[in-house]
């Protein structure tokens, strides 16, 4: 019995029983990947406009308070 060396021709698969992985795929770089990247993108966006909100608004209490307004 010989060992094999590729992913797409695994020896004792009995054929057709793995799904055939591209390059990309198997370096852990496949569409999942591109999905949890979006998906990771959108909530650190969504995490940034909180924080400029919620400075925005800490900034806007503090002039509130001062009793100054500047020109």
């Amino acid at each position: 019995m010989t060992d094999s060396k590729n992913i797409n021709n695994p020896v004792g698969q009995g054929g057709g029983q793995r799904k055939r992985q591209s390059r990309a795929e198997r370096q852990n770089n496949g569409p999942h990947r591109n999905l949890d990247r979006q998906g990771a993108a959108d909530r650190k966006a969504e995490l940034v406009r909180k924080m400029r909100e919620k400075t925005a608004a800490a900034e806007a209490a503090g002039q509130a308070s001062d009793g100054t307004a500047q020109n």
